[in-house]
């Protein structure tokens, strides 16, 4: 089949779909028939504003032979080309299969690795960097857990970050993260490396992920650490262990039992709902080797190399030496190379 024959039938069964809804339908068919029509319509309206270009780009060149209008025609002609690819781009992208995780929220969690102390103050240091990044996009950054060190650093730290669009942004962030730097406590001045790991999860519905609350072990203890007299009066932490697949999230942020439970069974069906993703993942790239976006947390994605101010990620071989920015909450850089790469990948296995 032909690019304009499956655009003809895109168009086709938009058309069928609009007459359906007019019909009065109701029930699941109603719904099934609008959640269809809502897919399909970006779609149909990228294939309009392209066939419009092309019947204009036509009306243009009818126009050439006439004297008095050749040289309207000719510059009318010149812009509509110019757009015509990016019109015929857009067409392709929105064709492209859509992860249904994209326009939902994330849940972050970010653990020191290899480094001892450096890797838990980097740990913290990328807490930040994502907390900056999410205000800069108008995304809600809300704390889960945080557990830190005692210079400072990170142990442990989760976060729901909250807004349209989250996952599809920083589901490129799940991996590896390396740091260059001479640690404060390096006395003779060498360049340590030290490297983090970091989760981008799609936040999951009880609806995505069924949990029997039998598969469940539940272990309510007092907290430890910084929080206030109540962490040593209080069993106010909570241990869920989801005994069928081995997960255990812990949680103690809260001074609430109930606030904890609910936090962890969050981050539980995250995990799990990310697990269901990540083995459909593995299903397809048998067949499509993808490169970009695995989420794999053992592949070393991004080095921060701080005496040469430089920030590489590995996977598009892209390097910019504005650390400072990075660090900052400006990724989009890598965010934009990281998505144009894994378009161009799913065109490929597309056959556009």
């Amino acid at each position: 089949m032909t690019l304009d024959e499956r655009l003809d039938r895109i168009v086709s069964r938009s058309l069928e779909l609009e007459a359906l809804l007019a019909s009065g339908i109701s029930g699941e068919v109603f719904t099934q028939a609008s959640r269809e029509y809502a897919e399909i319509e970006p779609v149909v309206a990228h294939i309009n504003a392209l066939r419009q270009a092309e019947q204009e780009a036509a009306q243009a060149e009818l126009l050439l032979a006439d004297p008095e209008m050749k040289e309207l025609a000719e510059g009318e002609l010149a812009d509509i080309r110019e757009r015509l690819p990016e019109l015929s781009q857009n067409v392709r992208l929105a064709m492209l299969p859509r992860d249904a995780a994209d326009e939902r929220s994330a849940i972050l969690e970010i653990r020191p690795a290899a480094g001892g102390d450096e890797a838990a103050l980097f740990a913290a240091e990328l807490f930040d960097l994502y907390r900056r990044y999410a205000d800069l996009r108008g995304w809600r950054f809300s704390i889960m857990d945080y557990s830190d060190s005692e210079l400072g650093g990170l142990r442990e730290g989760i976060a729901e970050i909250t807004g349209k669009g989250v996952f599809a942004r920083l589901k490129y962030e799940s991996g590896v993260h390396r740091v260059q730097r001479v640690p404060a406590t390096e006395s003779q001045g060498r360049i340590h490396t030290s490297t983090v790991t970091v989760a981008v999860l799609p936040e999951a519905e009880e609806v995505d992920v069924t949990i029997d609350e039998t598969d469940l072990r539940i272990d309510v203890y007092r907290a430890s650490g910084a929080g206030g007299q109540h962490v040593n009066k209080t069993e106010s932490a909570v241990r869920i262990t989801h005994m069928p697949s081995g997960i255990v999230v812990a949680m103690q942020e809260e001074k609430s039992q109930h606030k904890n439970r609910a936090k962890a069974m969050k981050i539980l069906r995250a995990r799990l709902y990310e697990q269901e993703r990540a083995q459909a993942h593995a299903s397809r790239a048998a067949d499509r080797k993808s490169q970009v976006g695995t989420g794999d947390r053992s592949e070393r994605i991004r080095t921060y190399n701080f005496p040469q101010g430089r920030v590489t990620d590995h996977r598009v071989n892209l390097t910019l030496y504005k650390l400072d920015k990075v660090m900052l909450g400006d990724i989009d850089e890598f965010v934009d190379a990281l998505t144009q790469e894994e378009q161009a990948a799913l065109l490929a296995a597309e056959g556009f």
